[in-house]
C-alpha cells in the first residue's frame, strides 16, 4: 500500500498553450515566462499538484511543463480512449507523456472517459505495477461506473485514488446522485473540474470579455441573486468573488481544480482553499443557485463521446 496523497487543490493547465489556444479558450493569451512565474508562485504556497491531458494547449502543455522542470510537483494526467480499446494504447499514450514530463513516472493517471472501462484499467494495472503510474483514478464516470472500476482495482489490490468530475456551485449533480457520498464513504478523492465555469462564477462587476460570457450571457442574467450572495460572502471573508466558488468546494471536502496562468491566480486558489464558509453561507449560496436553474456545462458534458461496449461474438 502506497503512502496516501493528500492533495487540496489542483492547478489546470487546459489554458496554457499557444496564442490562438489561450484566446479561444480563456479569451486572452498568456507569456510562457508569466506562466513559469505562477509554477514558482505554487511552489511557494505549497500548490504544486498540475492536471494536464494530451490534448491541452494543443499537446503544448504537457512539454511546458516539461521545460519548466517536474522535480517537487505532482502529475496528474490522464489517457482519454476516443476509441475502443487497442492493446498497447495506454502504453504508448504513457510513454510520450513521460517523454514530455522529461520523468519515468506520474503520480496520478485517470481514465478520462468510460469507454472499455475493464480492458483500458487492466492496462493501466499493468503500468501502475511496473512503477509508471502512483496512484489510478477515473474522470467523467457515474457512480455505477466508478463502482465497477473499484472493484476492478480490488481484485487486483489497488485501491481507488479518485474521481475526476465537473462540478461547481451551479451544478451539485454528483453530490444529488450520491457519488459523492460514495467517495466520501470510501476515502476516495473527488476532484472538481470547472469550478468557475469556465470563468462565469467571477465578480459581475469587474468587466472582461470571454468567449464563454458572450455564448451564455442570457443564462449569466439569471445569475444575479447568487452573485450578490456571493459578493457578500466574499465581503464576510475578505476575498474575491471567484474564491467564493472555490472555498465552496474545499469546504465541502471536495478538491477544486482551476485553471492558473498567472501568479495571482495561483495565490487567489491557495487562499481560497483554507477559506472555511459556514454552513448558512452554503445553504444560501445553494438555494441561490438551485433558484437560478442554470446549466452552463452540465455535470456529464462528455458522455457524447462514450463509446458503447463492444458486442460479445
Amino acid at each position: 500500500m502506497k503512502d496516501e496523497l493528500y492533495v487540496k487543490a489542483v492547478i489546470g493547465t487546459n489554458a496554457w498553450g499557444g496564442s490562438l489556444y489561450g484566446k479561444a479558450v480563456r479569451g486572452s493569451y498568456v507569456e510562457d515566462d508569466v506562466i513559469k512565474e505562477a509554477m514558482q508562485a505554487g511552489k511557494e504556497t505549497g500548490l504544486i499538484t498540475y492536471d494536464l491531458a494530451r490534448d491541452y494547449g494543443f499537446g503544448k502543455a504537457q512539454k511546458m511543463i516539461g521545460e519548466f522542470g517536474t522535480e517537487d510537483i505532482i502529475i496528474s494526467a490522464k489517457y482519454t480512449p476516443f476509441t475502443h480499446y487497442k492493446k498497447g494504447c495506454v502504453r504508448k499514450s504513457l510513454e510520450k507523456d513521460l517523454d514530455d514530463f522529461k520523468r519515468d513516472y506520474v503520480d496520478i493517471y485517470w481514465l478520462h472517459l468510460p469507454t472499455d472501462i475493464k480492458e483500458h484499467l487492466e492496462e493501466i494495472i499493468e503500468l501502475y505495477k511496473e512503477g509508471k503510474i502512483r496512484y489510478i483514478g477515473v474522470s467523467n464516470f457515474t457512480l455505477e461506473e466508478c463502482k465497477r472500476s473499484k472493484e476492478i482495482l480490488d481484485e487486483v489490490g489497488i485501491p481507488l485514488y479518485g474521481v475526476q468530475n465537473h462540478y461547481s456551485i451551479i451544478c451539485r449533480d454528483w453530490e444529488d446522485n450520491g457519488l459523492l457520498k460514495w467517495c466520501k464513504d470510501n476515502d476516495i478523492a473527488f476532484w472538481a473540474w470547472a469550478v468557475l465555469e469556465e470563468g462565469l462564477l467571477v465578480d459581475p462587476r469587474i468587466k472582461k470579455k470571454s468567449p464563454m460570457k458572450f455564448t451564455f450571457n442570457r443564462k449569466v442574467k439569471k445569475l444575479n441573486r447568487l452573485y450578490k450572495i456571493m459578493i457578500r460572502v466574499a465581503e464576510r471573508h475578505d476575498i474575491k468573488v471567484p474564491q467564493v466558488a472555490m472555498a465552496f468546494c474545499s469546504s465541502k471536502g471536495i478538491v477544486p481544480m482551476c485553471g492558473c496562468r498567472k501568479p495571482e491566480q495561483v495565490k487567489d486558489l491557495a487562499e481560497a482553499i483554507d477559506i472555511k464558509l459556514t454552513s448558512g453561507e452554503i445553504k444560501r449560496l445553494e438555494e441561490a443557485a438551485d433558484e437560478a436553474n442554470v446549466k452552463i456545462m452540465g455535470a456529464d458534458i462528455f458522455r457524447a463521446f462514450v463509446l458503447k461496449d463492444k458486442k460479445k461474438k
